[in-house]
C-alpha cells in the first residue's frame, strides 16, 4: 500500500505512465496533459511573435504583434458591429515595468453566417497583427500580457478565452 503524498504522487505518475504506454500500444496518442486535450489539437488563436523586444526608456515604441487563428475559426475584432460580442482585446497587467499607451487593432473583414446572411459580423480569420504602443522602465521585463477573445464556426461559439502574449521587453 502507498500512503502519504508522495506515495500519492507516484501512484499518479504510475497511472499516467501506464495510461500513455496502453495508448502508445494501440497507436494512439497519448494525452499532452491530464487536462484531458489531446496534444494534436490546436488552440484557436496563437500568438506568433516577436518574442523579444527592445524598447527606449520611458519613451513610447510600437510593437507589431502577430496572431494566427486556426483554420475554419473567426474571432471577433476588437469592434464588433452587434452588441452583447466579445470583443478582441489586448492588455498588459500592471507592475510588469511594462506600460501599454495604446493598441491599433486591425479593422475586421464582413462575415456573414448562412442562417442570416443579411448581418454581417466585424471578424479577424487567418492571421492578423495588433499594433501595441509600449513604455518600458529600465531592465529586462518578461511581460505576461493577455489577449482575450472569443472564437467561433459558423454554427457556434466557444466561451471566451484569456491567451498568455509572452514578450520579453527589454528597456535600454
Amino acid at each position: 500500500m502507498i500512503a502519504g503524498k508522495n506515495g500519492i504522487r507516484i501512484a499518479v505518475a504510475v497511472a499516467v505512465a501506464l495510461i500513455g504506454g496502453a495508448a502508445l500500444a494501440q497507436g494512439q496518442r497519448p494525452l499532452a496533459n491530464m487536462g484531458g486535450r489531446a496534444a494534436s489539437k490546436p488552440a484557436a488563436v496563437e500568438y506568433l511573435y516577436p518574442e523579444q523586444v527592445t524598447l527606449p526608456v520611458g519613451k513610447p515604441g510600437t510593437v507589431a504583434l502577430h496572431f494566427r487563428i486556426a483554420p475554419g475559426l473567426h474571432i471577433n475584432s476588437h469592434t464588433p458591429r452587434e452588441e452583447g460580442l466579445i470583443p478582441t482585446t489586448f492588455s498588459i497587467p500592471e507592475g510588469a515595468g511594462v506600460r501599454l499607451e495604446g493598441a491599433i487593432y486591425p479593422p475586421g473583414t464582413d462575415f456573414a453566417l448562412s442562417i442570416d446572411p443579411m448581418t454581417k459580423l466585424s471578424v479577424y480569420t487567418g492571421e492578423f497583427i495588433i499594433q501595441a504602443r509600449m513604455v518600458a522602465t529600465a531592465g529586462n521585463h518578461l511581460v505576461e500580457a493577455k489577449l482575450r477573445y472569443q472564437a467561433c464556426e459558423n454554427s457556434s461559439c466557444m466561451p471566451p478565452k484569456t491567451i498568455i502574449v509572452a514578450i520579453d521587453v527589454i528597456g535600454k
